[in-house]
């Protein structure tokens, strides 16, 4: 199993955890490497330093992994960036970032892994998806943009991969906390994004992890080209 983004204390981090608890193998990639291996001895995971927006990187994280755990059965795609800018203010640089990381980096890493799959006929993906690419919110125009995209493209994937048995599925939080978010996410935003959740507060990493982990189970055989809300919000 692969979890990429897994350095830190995110959904990343929390899903490698429960998979691990689960009794999985697992490989964990982050382009920052220090944090990664650090995240890995914590862990007991096997480290592959990897920039989703690198092809190269991408292919050496695939096979590396492949070699060493003996193939790969699942990835959870969960590499992302975000950012706040209102769309008049937003430069391109800011909007390709945005996209090349959490859109793009999920398609190469689902490439990746559908070349490896689907000639075994086996196989799972889970992408992490957002809320954000359903309802609108401000300054997140990029970062909706990019998520919306990852739920169309684990449709899409879903449907050329079943013939050859292997699952995509998408998972859509809204909010969950952890350090990083608290870092780059004023308190005021953070605490009315709190105020719509009908529990009145953030999710744990924790709690995103554990429907990652359905997922990515043999107790979702026959869910496919899903996106699960994983939202207290209410309109």
């Amino acid at each position: 199993m692969l979890v990429t983004a897994a350095a830190g204390t995110g959904i990343g981090f929390a899903t490698a955890q429960r998979c691990i608890e689960e009794g999985a193998t697992v490989a964990v990639s982050d382009r920052h490497e220090r944090r990664l291996a650090e995240a890995a001895e914590k862990l007991g995971a096997f480290p592959v330093p990897c920039d989703v927006t690198d092809e190269a990187q991408v292919q050496r994280l695939f096979d590396t992994v492949a070699e060493q755990l003996g193939g790969i059965d699942v990835l959870v795609n969960n590499a992302g960036l975000g950012g706040t800018a209102s769309i008049v203010d937003m430069t391109d640089e800011q909007w390709s970032a945005v996209l090349d990381v959490t859109l793009t980096g999920t398609f190469r890493c689902s490439r990746a892994a559908l070349r490896h799959m689907m000639p075994r006929g086996r196989g799972v993906i889970v992408n992490n998806a957002s809320v954000i690419g359903w309802r609108a919110q401000e300054g997140q125009a990029h970062y909706a943009a990019a998520k919306a995209g990852v739920m169309a493209l684990t449709r899409v994937s879903a449907v050329e991969a079943a013939k050859a048995g292997v699952r995509v599925n998408a998972v859509a939080p809204s909010l969950a906390m952890h350090p990083h978010l608290a870092k780059v996410t004023t308190e005021e935003l953070l605490a009315e994004l709190a105020r719509r959740e009908a529990f009145g507060r953030p999710a744990e990493p924790w709690e995103i992890a554990n429907v990652i982990v359905f997922l990515a189970s043999d107790y979702s055989t026959y869910m496919t080209g899903e996106v699960v809300s994983v939202s207290s919000q209410h309109p």
